[in-house]
């Protein structure tokens, strides 16, 4: 007997029952509902750098408006070698170890769906980004959450426990994810981080995604230590970076992703049946830019440490508590002295009450610690911007 046909009005059963619409969307339409300064999403509200701009029009005028190669346009791939030797020591292949993405979420997707199988496990630490956990999920794989150490109330370290990480392998684990400077924290992995990822990947068949889009905001005089720059590591890892947040240009959803030629192989294949290419012109753009003027990513770390410390300075003026901030251009505060509201409602709390925009922390968890009062705030903004927020943020 045939089967009949679905009735139209059925619902489908869900791909991501536990999803809906993504706490940065959700502050964002509110922040605009009230008027609020948006310290919630995490984009720039400054100008991209004039020269960028400049190539982009002139890529534009000189007609690279078609589709890019598959892999990305060959010139900017080369600039992507360079500018990683430059800065690790180790020039991948332009040809066989780099693809340009549309974003670097779309290198997470798909490196998750090339080489994760239904059925196997993948480690996330948490708090994590929201969007590891859905593409673990539609490759039919489960993450098995590890979280990142806490000292209690308010006193979040965000280290990795190495013991809790190595005891939630088993020969079901395909792939280990993790992500520095880390968002939302700002906290860093260290060398001796990295050696302790490489021993607990040696000898087996995990895959590491290495989520390193923050990697030029350091701070401190600190380095970022990337997977790179361990041989071990990176002839396992996919890893993944972005220009939107090197470049201040997010809205070009411009990212790439570095990977020895098996991983590559398997990568673009999901790659090219996903997007396809990317934006053509920004890409010219891009190239140029890299090799015209190094010294923006260069003095990206110092540009934004100059914004940490007099933002930081200016909440030491407020009942909100700052967390240290090793990199990127998050701030984490703790706002047990002012409310004992959950994250969610302190969030929407001081966005409709207060006019200031933020992210709460929950969201990036599975089991969110209990009693902790964190709220994340972006720095990425322009003086006026955060000025702005901070009048209001002395009146809680």
């Amino acid at each position: 007997m045939p089967i009949p046909p679905p009735s139209m009005h059925a619902l489908p059963t869900s791909k991501l029952p536990n999803v809906g619409t993504t706490i940065f969307t959700v502050m964002s339409q509110l922040a605009a509902e009230h008027h609020a300064v948006n310290l919630g999403q995490g984009f720039p509200d400054f100008p991209v750098p004039a020269r960028l701009v400049d190539e982009l029009d002139k890529a534009m005028r000189a007609g690279h408006n078609q589709y890019a190669p598959m892999s990305g346009v060959p010139a900017l791939r080369a600039a992507i070698a360079d500018k990683t030797a430059r800065c690790y020591g180790w020039r991948p292949d332009a040809d066989r170890e780099i693809t340009v993405t549309s974003g670097a979420s779309e290198a997470i997707f798909d490196a998750v769906a090339a080489v994760v199988h239904a059925g196997d496990e993948v480690v996330v630490l948490d708090p994590c980004y929201d969007c590891y956990e859905p593409a673990i999920d539609l490759a039919g794989a489960r993450a098995v959450h590890v979280p990142l150490m806490s000292g209690g109330k308010g006193a979040a370290t965000f280290a990795p426990d190495w013991q809790r990480v190595r005891d939630a392998i088993t020969p079901k684990t395909r792939m280990l994810m993790i992500n520095s400077p880390h968002n939302p924290s700002g906290a860093m992995l260290t060398a001796q981080d990295m050696a302790t990822v490489a021993e607990l990947l040696r000898d087996t068949g995990i895959y590491l995604l290495s989520d390193e889009v923050y990697e030029h905001i350091v701070f401190d005089g600190r380095r970022h230590e990337s997977a790179l720059l361990t041989p071990e590591l990176r002839e396992r890892a996919f890893v993944v970076s972005s220009f939107g947040k090197t470049y201040h240009c997010t809205g070009w959803k411009i990212g790439y992703c570095i990977a020895p030629p098996a991983l590559t192989t398997e990568f673009r294949k999901v790659h090219q049946y996903n997007t396809f290419c990317s934006f053509t012109p920004a890409q010219h753009a891009f190239a140029a830019m890299i090799h015209a003027e190094p010294e923006h990513y260069e003095q990206l770390g110092a540009f934004y440490e100059a914004k940490r410390d007099r933002f930081r300075a200016q909440l030491e003026t407020t009942r909100l508590r700052p967390l240290p901030v090793p990199g990127g251009y998050f701030q984490l505060v703790d706002y047990s002295s002012v409310s004992d509201l959950d994250d969610l409602a302190f969030c929407r709390w001081l966005t409709t009450e207060h006019g200031v925009a933020s992210i709460p922390l929950s969201p990036f968890y599975q089991s969110p610690p209990e009693g902790q009062r964190l709220a994340r705030l972006c720095f990425a903004k322009n003086e006026v911007t955060l000025d702005m927020a901070i009048a209001r943020l002395q009146k809680l």
